[in-house]
């Protein structure tokens, strides 16, 4: 039998639902938590609509980032295993979720334990439904989306629907067996991607050195990685295309999962700003750590963070045939001669490339 809630206008958002699961305002099934780190040396934890709780480590573009704010991890709010943890400010985007972990998260956020004899999980996948998700906007303060707060009594006052707790388990267990199976189904479409990738790299990888002309005369280089080029091309050091700069500080808070501005690190993208630091189209290279020597591209209005070296390329040379350069050049291979820490411009004293200029989708050669 079908039950509907549109009786009572305060729940009629939640349409229809089983006849025999009850419907109860959040507060009788959760209770706020506000214990604090005395050291601060617990794991510290990243919530995100993409993959809920997780550590914040595995976010981070090198470890130094998560030892350099240890200090300031006092007061952190502590998290049990199985608790509800809130962005109060993306509550309404499904940055929340139920953390697999112990450890202690921003104080600005919440964290709620599950009361009675119910399943934590399946209030986890609930409320990242996009109808919780409206009704948490609904009940949120602001004027604007980056404004917006979830605050604790409009999160308790909110009503949602409560199976059995054996239909709950039941629930949580035919999602997770269905997230498997499409985890699968991405691992290997993953794999195919990166086989295609390899391809692409391979190709790119010829035509960079040898060009598109498979009659031209070839002349040595006497550059190991570089071997043979076309005998009317030239070579330059990597200083001699552009300046390099390393990006600007940003912590970790102050990068939002969405923004006006993107944050550009190591890695690419890391999430949004308010504010920018370059304004244009550049290559970036990653400058520290694993990520050292990653090559990514940045356009329009951006913040590159420290973990980020902006070339700002001479006129003549194209964004693209550079960035695409460097990836065969594999700089990582040379970072990690000096512990993964220094900076690309270093390198580009000492290393050599072919240059030729590309302009649209045309190859001219100097």
């Amino acid at each position: 039998m079908i039950a509907t809630a549109v009786e009572n206008t305060k729940t009629a958002w939640l349409g229809e639902f089983p006849a025999h699961w009850e419907v109860l305002r959040i507060k009788n099934l959760f209770q706020e938590m506000d214990s604090r780190s005395e050291t601060g040396n617990e794991e510290l934890l990243s919530v995100s609509h993409y993959t809920g709780v997780t550590l914040k480590r595995e976010s981070l573009e090198n470890e130094d980032d998560y030892l350099t704010n240890a200090e300031s991890l006092v007061g952190y709010k502590l998290v049990q295993q199985g608790d509800l943890v809130i962005n109060i400010m993306l509550a309404w985007n499904g940055s929340l979720g139920i953390s697999p972990h112990n450890g202690i998260t921003s104080p600005a956020y919440c964290v709620y334990r599950i009361k009675g004899d119910n399943n934590p999980e399946y209030f986890g996948y609930l409320f990242t439904t996009n109808l919780f998700k409206a009704e948490f906007r609904r009940n949120s303060t602001g004027i604007i989306d980056s404004r917006l707060r979830l605050y604790s009594d409009k999160f308790f006052s909110i009503f949602t629907v409560v199976p059995p707790k054996n239909e709950q388990d039941e629930i949580v267990q035919y999602i997770k067996a269905q997230e498997e199976k499409i985890n699968r189904f991405i691992e290997k479409k993953q794999r195919f991607i990166e086989l295609l990738k390899e391809q692409r790299q391979c190709v790119v990888g010829a035509v960079i050195k040898n060009g598109t002309n498979p009659k031209v005369k070839f002349k040595e280089t006497g550059i190991s990685w570089l071997g043979k080029i076309p005998k009317h091309w030239g070579i330059c050091r990597l200083k001699d295309c552009g300046t390099y700069k390393s990006g600007d500080n940003i912590t970790s808070e102050q990068i939002e999962p969405i923004g006006e501005y993107p944050v550009y690190g190591g890695n690419g993208l890391r999430g949004y700003f308010d504010n920018y630091t370059h304004d244009g189209d550049f290559a970036l290279i990653g400058r520290q750590g694993a990520l050292c020597g990653n090559i990514n591209y940045a356009h329009g209005k951006f913040w590159a963070s420290e973990h980020a070296v902006v070339v700002t390329l001479n006129q003549g040379i194209e964004l693209y045939w550079f960035g695409e350069t460097l990836k065969v050049m594999n700089l990582n291979q040379y970072s990690q001669q000096h512990n993964q820490e220094f900076l690309l411009i270093e390198l580009g004293l000492y290393i050599c490339l072919s240059r030729h200029l590309m302009n649209k989708n045309k190859l001219y050669h100097t």
